[in-house]
Order: structure tokens, then sequence, then C-alpha cells
């Protein structure tokens, strides 16, 4: 699946941050997960149908409710994020990226270290 992950809009990362918080969960409780302004009853349901056919997420219908969970975990799409940025904006290279960090975030030799710990499991 990691492999034929798509891209997702910054409403779909929303979506999905608060099904992958949930468990899963109907649209109401999608709705009650959003901290700022809250969506459209439609907006959500429109954005679970574009997730649903990008294979991220599905439903089982319990009745006439459908409940939606997700099929892809927040690691996987974090990983698959993360080897998205490395490759188009890094050139491929954990080094690269982490001399960027380092550089704008002033990390200290710590942090770096932590970073390469976490990169090799």
């Amino acid at each position: 699946m990691l492999f034929d992950m798509k891209q997702l809009t910054k409403a779909e990362e929303e979506v999905m941050h608060i099904l992958w918080e949930l468990g899963e969960g109907i649209i109401k409780d999608i709705l009650k997960g959003f901290k700022d302004k809250t969506p459209a009853y439609n907006t959500v349901a429109t954005v679970l149908k574009v997730l649903k056919k990008k294979e991220i997420v599905d439903y089982k219908a319990i009745g006439t409710t459908y409940v939606y969970f997700a099929l892809v975990s927040k690691e996987e799409y974090s990983s698959y994020q993360m080897k998205h940025l490395m490759t188009n904006y890094f050139g491929g290279s954990f080094t690269r990226l982490a001399a960027f960090f380092a550089k704008d975030n002033d990390m200290t030799l710590d942090d770096l270290e932590l970073m390469l710990k976490e990169s090799k499991k």
C-alpha cells in the first residue's frame, strides 16, 4: 500500500488526523474533532469520499450509517511523507535532511544523535 499512496491535501490530512485519533467514527464524530473552525457536514463527507477513492479510508455500513476507519496507519503515512520529503527536497539523503533541520532549527548534538537513533529503527 505504501508505494501506491497518494499525496493528501491539507483538508484530507486534517480529517485523517481526527480519524486516526478516533480509530473509527461517523461523520458527526469527525466533525467534533475539529478544534478551530468546523467545516460543513457535506464537506467532510466529500473529503471522506475522496479518501475512500484514494484507498486511505474505508467504511462499514451499520443500517443507513457509515462508520469510517483508516486503511493506512498514521505511522505508515508519516513514513511515506518523510521519504517523499527526503527524496524530493534532499536528494534522498538523510544527512542533508538532518543538516537542514540542524541548521534551521538550531538543534543540539543530543537532538541530532536522537534523530539518528530514531532513523535506524
